[in-house]
């Protein structure tokens, strides 16, 4: 079987993108999975997504990370399948989504892709994970621990990230780690260790979500505010009546075809 795929990326983030409203897709084979997700020996991913056929929405997002695992949710993610199904005809500039985490909405705009977020759950905050710093937690989605610090240049992420996302405080979904910086003109810089890909990923959208509302709630910045990823890429995030809403773009890098069962 021949599957054909878009390769993507929301501020850096990247994803195969698969068009499977014939529900064709082997999402039982995680070795397969892993296999193209690979960086040296596959395609090269943070997910896989699949467009999926819905009862309740415009369309069902289903992603995988690189392990073979399926989660709830990914936002730079959904903004990637967002920006593709109008490409491909197969949902409005406005539509729905039906996700693991529940049914979310999308606007693609010219430039922009703003994503209606369901509302965050689990607030827990001031927590004692063995850091020097107090630990925030909040569900935007998927888990996230957020740490305010003052250094994120010389931070050891693989060691901290790795800590914070098996502690005993998430067990036993575990929790994607978030270190934050307040910048000196009221923006945040985020570096973001993200489980199931297990390492740093260069944007998180959900992480950057959940940055943004634990330092509004803080006190340590306004929404809206910009969020500036490792990538190089801003995210921008607001909150008001309408929910929560996290934008920013979203890119086709190429185009392509993986045969299930090759060898790669």
């Amino acid at each position: 079987m021949r599957i054909p795929f878009w390769k993507m990326h929301g501020a850096g983030n990247d994803f195969i993108m698969v068009d499977d409203r014939s529900l064709a897709f082997p999402v039982g084979d995680a070795g397969f999975i892993a296999r193209i997700s690979a960086r040296r020996t596959g395609i090269g991913c943070e997910g896989i997504i699949l467009l999926q056929p819905s009862e309740t929405a415009d369309l069902r997002m289903r992603f995988f990370n690189p392990d073979g695992n399926e989660v709830e949710m990914c936002g730079n993610g959904a903004r990637c399948f967002a920006r593709l199904a109008v490409d491909i005809g197969a949902a409005p500039q406005k539509m729905a989504i039906e996700t693991g985490a529940g049914t979310v909405r999308a606007e693609v705009l010219a430039e922009t892709i703003r994503l209606h977020l369901t509302d965050p759950a689990d607030w827990r905050l001031d927590l004692d994970a063995g850091l020097e710093w107090p630990v925030d937690f909040v569900n935007t989605g998927v888990p996230h621990a957020v740490v305010r610090v003052d250094d994120l240049e010389t931070l050891d992420l693989p060691l901290l990230g790795k800590q914070l996302r098996f502690h005993g405080l998430f067990a036993p979904e575990g929790a994607n780690a978030n270190f934050v910086k307040v910048e000196e003109d009221a923006t945040l810089s985020v570096r973001t260790y993200e489980r199931g890909v297990e390492e740093e990923t260069l944007a998180c959208g959900t992480g950057a979500t959940a940055a943004a509302l634990v330092a509004a709630r803080r006190g340590w910045v306004d929404l809206p505010v910009a969020v500036h990823c490792a990538s190089g890429y801003d995210l921008a995030i607001d909150s008001g009546d309408g929910g929560t809403t996290l934008s920013g773009g979203a890119e086709t890098v190429f185009e392509g075809e993986v045969g299930y069962g090759d060898r790669v």
